[in-house]
């Protein structure tokens, strides 16, 4: 299932996007139903019963909404892995740079945007304003402490996420969270795919492009620390809930790393595509 949130006739609304219908299920026009994707998330026996009422539920055309983040205004920051291949940890600062833990900092709820959503080009505010394509891994239940062996559990979805980034902010506060966390500089999107069309999430290609040109080219496969023991380390002293967003790092390729730089001007295209999720795509303007 490919479960997004969208606009439809200036209503907020969440579906189930279908592929070959060009379409969207609508699930929230349905009577007594959670009136979120969080919330739905959060009552996962609701979800479960979706599938065996697909055929009845009503459709809006692709053409006729306005894309959402999946989670347009999500609870808590966004979670994310710095450093988690280790070609971007070299290309950013050499062989030193390499995480011994996982190096975590975090973007503000209003960073959140969506696909086709515009990036801000904040040029009077930034001249270094990169992309860094990722896999985010959605949470499906409430845990804490939760065991490396059982962490893959409480995962309901993948999403993709453009951790956008202004490196002259980043560099200058020292900490990441100002040059983060911009308003409209985490697209995610288009959709959430449920964890059962994933058969091992290590093992997807991830593609970067800027204005048709491959900028990142990587697998999951080179994650330095997996998913379940980011999910282990961070529930250590903190509960997970329903709807927290883990992004899972950036491959190298990043365009403060090229020479000459190649970062971000209005008018650029990026389109990150992970295989089995789907492409997100964005302009800066």
């Amino acid at each position: 299932m490919k479960w997004m949130s969208f606009k439809h006739d200036g209503k907020e609304k969440y579906g189930i996007y279908l592929r070959e219908e060009q379409a969207v299920a609508v699930v929230s026009d349905e009577n007594d139903v959670p009136p979120t994707l969080v919330a739905a998330i959060e009552e996962g026996q609701f979800l479960e019963s979706i599938p065996n009422n697909l055929k009845r539920l009503p459709r809006v055309d692709e053409t006729t909404i306005e894309w959402l983040s999946p989670i347009p205004r999500p609870l808590k920051n966004v979670m994310c892995v710095g450093k988690n291949y280790r070609d971007h940890a070299i290309e950013m600062g050499g062989e030193a740079s390499v995480p011994e833990h996982p190096m975590i900092f975090t973007k503000a709820p209003t960073a959140v945007s969506a696909h086709q959503a515009p990036i801000p080009a904040y040029e009077s505010l930034t001249d270094a304003l990169d992309y860094e394509g990722e896999l985010a891994v959605i949470i499906g239940k409430k845990g804490k402490e939760i065991a490396r062996a059982e962490a893959l559990d409480y995962i309901f979805g993948y999403t993709v996420l453009n951790d956008v980034t202004a490196r002259d902010l980043q560099s200058r506060h020292k900490q990441f969270f100002i040059g983060k966390s911009l308003d409209g500089t985490c697209p995610m999107g288009p959709w959430i795919v449920s964890k059962d069309e994933i058969g091992d999430p290590h093992t997807l290609a991830i593609e970067t492009k800027v204005n048709g040109e491959t900028r990142q080219k990587s697998n999951t496969s080179q994650f330095i620390f997996p998913i379940d023991e980011i999910i282990h380390v961070l529930s250590k002293g903190m509960t997970l809930e329903p709807g927290d967003i883990i992004a899972t790092g950036t491959p190298a390729g990043v365009g403060f790393a090229m020479e000459p730089k190649g970062t971000l001007q209005a008018g650029d295209t990026v389109d990150i595509t992970i295989e089995g999720v789907g492409t997100l795509s964005n302009t800066v303007r």
